[in-house]
């Protein structure tokens, strides 16, 4: 019998997949310590992106509401992940500030850090996980998976090798963004990635895009992984990942044991599938296979920005011209693993190509950066004629000779208006427009409760009954609630 643990992702990757990031803090409230109490070996909660969202779309300070977080899982290991040379946007961000913002969480309670590079910038994330290792938090750093010619089992094996020989990472983290490793694929990278780990155990996070993710974490049992990241039902599959309540149930019959509380699974999916319901967000259902995604290799979740990208233009009948498009422009780019910042360039970069119908002809900022080699070195080499268009335009000349600024935390502090701002201020301004967070300091305190509208109203009714002339008795039905109320008789 093989102990396994869990890493819950509802509350960050299931809401990030599902619901685009869209979270408040209230909502977790009422399952919080469910959350708590069930006996996962991490909870992970956040990172640079939810916080953005949090305050440009939900108004709410994150700083706020991740402490509240931290007061009602006080027993959860709870984790933060980074890339190592941006947080938020999708260019670079200061050394100064990656290390600020790994210290002002690891304050806020995180103890746990998942750290990546898409382009394997190995010094770069050495370096944030040592900062990681200083500040006294858990150091898991990442293998992002992708196919290409280049990406071999043994390619990712000496990946985790170094990562390793750093002497500091409690766990290497494992991760399949588009939901793409093939059970034939996983039979023979798996076990290569564990023997290459030596005694450091493999987390494995396999997004279930293609409903062959709970096959990979099989493969993973079997060759020795012994830690799984789920999410609760109706923030689980699709694009999602696995839910925790299948693979309990699969652990069951393979006769594994994993010491979670699963009495505590029911009222959390119960739970997110009514804030579901009520907000008219999606919950998560297995997607039929597609050989297609194994060519785009997008996550889900950047699928649906494309929608949405496309809709602007009134194209929404050209997705699977764009994700054709994807495909091209993957290979020519040098085969980047599809997780961000590169689903988002690549796929803003193939709907500029269709829409204007003249490829290259208009090209973000951060591909340029990306092709002049700032963000790191391309696994493969960059298409030269691709090269020549991206490098010709008058803006990219501008690039030529730049080189990412390493300002100071005070020459920061001086930008951002106050040198003696707070170090959360700093990040939050850093993260979204001054509009943003001027908008999110004016709405006042973050709201530590969700309010379901079916109960709301059962109470008013609730009330209103009792403010009649003597009833001698008050009944409130409402779906599976039946409440009687009766005046007490004297006399």
């Amino acid at each position: 019998m093989t102990h396994v643990e869990f890493v819950d992702q509802t509350l960050r990757d299931g809401q990030q997949s599902l619901w685009g990031m869209r979270i408040r803090a209230g909502m977790a409230a009422a399952v919080a310590e469910d959350i708590d109490r069930t006996g996962f070996r991490t909870v992970d909660v956040t990172g640079s992106s939810m916080f953005e969202c949090m305050m440009r779309y939900s108004r709410e300070d994150p700083w706020e509401g991740l402490d509240m977080w931290r007061r009602w899982m006080p027993n959860a290991r709870l984790r933060a992940g980074s890339r190592d040379n941006c947080i938020a946007k999708f260019g670079l961000t200061p050394d100064s500030l990656m290390d600020l913002w790994v210290q002002t969480l690891v304050r806020h309670g995180i103890q746990s850090f998942w750290i990546y590079d898409c382009l394997y910038n190995m010094e770069q994330m050495r370096r944030l996980c040592q900062t990681v290792h200083d500040a006294g938090a858990e150091v898991v750093p990442a293998i992002m998976f992708g196919i290409s010619p280049v990406h071999t089992d043994e390619w990712f094996a000496a990946r985790v090798r170094e990562m390793v020989s750093w002497g500091i990472a409690s766990s290497i983290y494992v991760e399949d963004a588009p939901g793409i490793l093939s059970p034939e694929r996983g039979a023979t990278l798996i076990p290569a990635l564990v023997e290459a780990a030596g005694d450091v155990p493999l987390e494995l996070h396999c997004h279930n895009t293609i409903g062959v993710a709970p096959l990979n974490y099989l493969t993973g049992l079997r060759s020795g992984v012994k830690i799984l990241h789920t999410a609760s039902r109706p923030l689980a599959n699709g694009p999602s990942l696995p839910s925790t309540e299948a693979m309990v149930e699969n652990l069951r019959w393979l006769g594994h044991d994993h010491g979670l509380d699963t009495s505590r699974l029911d009222p959390v999916a119960t739970h997110f599938a009514r804030v579901a319901a009520q907000e008219g967000w999606a919950t998560g259902t297995p997607n039929e296979f597609s050989t297609f995604a194994y060519k785009h290799q997008l996550p889900g979740g950047m699928t649906g920005t494309l929608k949405a990208q496309l809709a602007q233009y009134g194209m929404e009948d050209r997705l699977t011209e764009v994700l054709e498009e994807v495909v091209r422009v993957r290979e020519e780019l040098g085969h980047p693993i599809s997780a961000t910042p590169f689903s988002q360039l690549m796929g803003i970069q193939s709907v500029l190509n269709i829409v204007t119908g003249d490829r290259y002809s208009m090209v973000p900022d951060e591909v340029i950066i990306y092709t002049l080699g700032h963000l790191g070195e391309p696994p493969a080499p960059i298409d030269p004629d691709v090269r020549d268009r991206v490098l010709s335009s008058s803006r990219a000349q501008e690039y030529l000779n730049w080189q990412p600024p390493q300002p100071s935390l005070k020459e920061l502090r001086v930008q951002f208006g106050d040198e003696r701002m707070s170090d959360e201020e700093l990040l939050s301004r850093y993260l979204v427009p001054a509009e943003d967070f001027e908008a999110t300091q004016a709405a006042g305190r973050v709201k530590p409760t969700y309010t379901f509208r079916d109960s709301a109203a059962s109470m008013q009714l609730l009330e209103q009954a009792l403010q009649m002339r003597r009833p001698s008795y008050v009944r409130v039905r409402r779906g599976d609630v039946d409440l009687t109320l009766r005046r007490h008789q004297t006399g």
